[in-house]
């Protein structure tokens, strides 16, 4: 984990995915665009009404909130944009913003389609037997 911006510096700068190995960037705009994203997907997800924290006890909630999940959704797939060595404009910086907000967005609307809420004690049974 703690070498996470080391593996995508190392990746992006040595794939040469697509022929693009004369673009660089550094551990500062990685780390930059990184922030961006977590920012901007809790921002947008505050927007849109997302609570801040999950429901008590938070050991136990699956509700979704503007701190979990939605910005780790958001760097995992900025992640794997800048592993293949796609950074977009301004070295990833406009990747991290349309990230965030496709983030929010899909923690919003699609989350609980996509990741459905496990069943509680006394649901799916039948009540006739």
């Amino acid at each position: 984990m703690f070498d996470l911006v080391f593996n995508t510096l190392f990746f992006a700068l040595n794939s040469n995915v697509y022929g693009l190995a004369n673009i660089s960037i550094s551990s500062f705009d990685v780390l930059l665009a990184y922030i961006v994203a977590i920012i901007v997907s809790i921002l947008v997800a505050l927007v849109l009404r997302i609570p801040l924290l999950p429901s008590k006890p938070y050991r136990y909630s699956f509700d979704v909130s503007a701190i979990y999940p939605t910005p780790i959704i958001a760097i995992g797939i900025l992640s794997i944009f800048l592993v293949l060595n796609f950074t977009f404009m301004y070295n990833g910086i406009v990747l991290a913003v349309i990230i965030g907000i496709l983030s929010a967005l899909f923690v919003k609307y699609l989350f609980d389609f996509v990741f459905p809420k496990p069943l509680t004690g006394d649901e799916g049974e039948d009540i006739n037997e």
